[in-house]
């Protein structure tokens, strides 16, 4: 959206216009439902986070600061991460590892190639990760939160959250090198 566009749908925004807020519904729906279909699986759930997320956003708007482009849709996307976060937190329960508990390493194996996987198939790869490491992953990868702030967003160790990241990027190549391996096996 045009910082122009942007700037002006915030004015309305905060005038509480019914219009305005059908408007950024539609411009931004889409992306915060991809967004939220990160940390919660069920497409009723992703529905529910959503809804409160817009409440939330309703509710709160006065609170926002435009900051340029593109400062309403991190906005958006954080109040709906947290919103996840918090669902997540009530209605799950996310495992994670103890970093009291030793595991045997996963081997270190170089990055896998991911231009020739299609991003649809990667999605739906992290979205099968146990729901500790796939909030981690998710939080550390598209985020860019670091595992100190990982672990204050969701009560566990430093390294707990780095372990989980880890095992969770193992996971994902494991996925990765499976279906390169079942795609070649197609054209053999």
């Amino acid at each position: 959206m045009e910082e122009n566009k942007e700037q002006i749908l915030v004015q309305h925004l905060l005038l509480k216009e019914e219009t305005a807020w059908k408007e950024l519904f539609g411009a931004y729906s889409r992306n915060l439902t991809y967004v939220c279909s990160r940390y919660i699986i069920g497409k009723e759930d992703v529905h529910d986070v959503l809804q409160n997320s817009f409440i939330k956003m309703f509710r709160s708007i006065e609170s926002f600061e435009y900051r340029g482009n593109g400062s309403l849709k991190a906005w958006m996307t954080r109040i709906v991460v947290n919103e996840s976060l918090k669902y997540l937190k009530q209605n799950t329960e996310l495992k994670y590892v103890n970093h009291e508990f030793e595991f045997p390493d996963i081997p270190n194996e170089e990055e896998p190639n991911l231009e020739e996987i299609p991003q649809t198939v990667i999605m739906k790869m992290i979205r099968l990760l146990p729901d500790g490491y796939r909030t981690v992953f998710n939080l550390y990868v598209f985020e860019e939160k670091s595992h100190k702030e990982i672990a204050m967003l969701l009560g566990i160790a430093e390294n707990s959250s780095a372990s989980q990241f880890h095992r969770a990027k193992a996971m994902l190549a494991q996925k990765i090198k499976e279906y390169k391996m079942s795609k070649k096996a197609q054209y053999e």
